[in-house]
């Protein structure tokens, strides 16, 4: 264990001020992320500034609809809040399908957000890896690929982000409040991770002593179904092969049914939750059909680029977005409640 230094922020304010002020420095919330690579040996920081008895565990009702959620509230208590089952069920059951239930007790929300995008080759010190010591190569390429990124990837890193939650966020368009050295300023969750380019070693836009103090959902849909659901090898304790975050309303006006919005993140695929544009734009205005839905998917999936052993995943996700849409359709009705497993 490399030596540190320790403080406990007494305010938000102080937290930024010091952590910007010292190279090194990095805040501790939660920890779950965290600790595992101090323990690993793959960061080292010079300041841990713990900011776990700050004023921000609290989940609050906006004005005009809407949840204020604090940035130290944990997984397990947000999962349980019965505004988020009742208006977000699908925020309930992305957090209920990742990690274990101590391991919610312990992770924040914003803690959630920012744990790192890795892969087993970034949390092995003796291999390259861009994302640790940039420019020393990334193992992953001709390498083990079956959690990798089919989406958005580079030659410098291919591995995936693992939140459940922020796919879930992505699709609810949710945002982020951050507070730095400049102020308060908030940003769409969806631009706040970063693809890896050639800088894999950057997860996110946040700059030195950015802290993100809460998470924003707007007020939910009138009509609007959604869901979460994720493939994984094995039932608990298992990152997502591919996971499918959607929210759809249809057009109750229409002769037919019709898509009216729809609102897709995918998990498990790319470097970032990866907002599906290109099929939303393809369903909004289109029939509410298996086939408009197969055509959505696809479309989306041309852009993929697998490597070596996870080509499965352009299929795998095609497939997962089709069915989540068919079900949220009425289409295929299999409803789930959000279980602990």
């Amino acid at each position: 264990m490399r030596p540190f230094d320790y403080e406990r922020a007494s305010d938000a304010a102080g937290a930024v001020a010091a952590v910007a002020e010292r190279p090194g420095a990095t805040f501790l919330a939660g920890g779950t992320n965290l600790v595992d690579h101090l323990k690993l040996g793959i960061t080292a920081p010079e300041l841990l500034v713990d900011i776990g008895r700050l004023d921000l565990d609290r989940i609050e009702e906006l004005e005009g609809g809407g949840l204020r959620v604090g940035a130290m509230v944990r997984n397990s208590d947000l999962a349980a809040d019965p505004r988020v089952r009742r208006d977000h069920p699908m925020l309930s059951r992305a957090l209920l399908s990742g990690a274990s239930g101590q391991l919610r007790n312990a992770a924040t929300t914003g803690g959630n957000l920012l744990q790192r995008t890795r892969c087993v080759y970034f949390q092995d010190a003796t291999t390259p890896c861009n994302k640790r010591e940039p420019g020393s190569g990334c193992s992953a390429l001709g390498g083990y690929t079956r959690y990798h990124a089919i989406l958005g990837a580079s030659e410098a890193c291919i591995a995936t982000h693992p939140s459940d939650m922020a796919v879930a966020l992505a699709a609810l368009d949710a945002t982020v409040v951050v507070l730095g050295t400049d102020g308060e300023k908030r940003l769409p969750l969806t631009s706040l991770h970063r693809l890896p380019g050639d800088e894999p070693e950057r997860d996110t836009v946040l700059e030195p002593g950015d802290l993100i103090t809460a998470v924003e959902l707007p007020p939910p849909t009138g009509g609007a179904r959604s869901t979460y659901r994720k493939i994984r090898d094995r039932a608990s304790y298992a990152f997502a092969l591919v996971s499918v975050a959607a929210v759809l309303e249809l057009d109750p006006d229409a002769a037919q049914p019709t898509v009216r919005s729809a609102r897709i993140a995918l998990g498990g695929v790319a470097h970032a939750p990866w907002r599906a544009r290109r099929a939303e734009e393809l369903l909004t205005g289109a029939p509410a059909t298996r086939e408009s839905f197969r055509r959505a998917a696809a479309a989306e999936l041309e852009q993929a680029r697998p490597v070596d052993g996870n080509e499965f995943k352009v299929t795998m996700a095609q497939g997962v977005m089709v069915s989540v849409l068919a079900e949220l359709a009425g289409l295929d009705e299999h409803p789930e409640e959000p279980r602990d497993e």
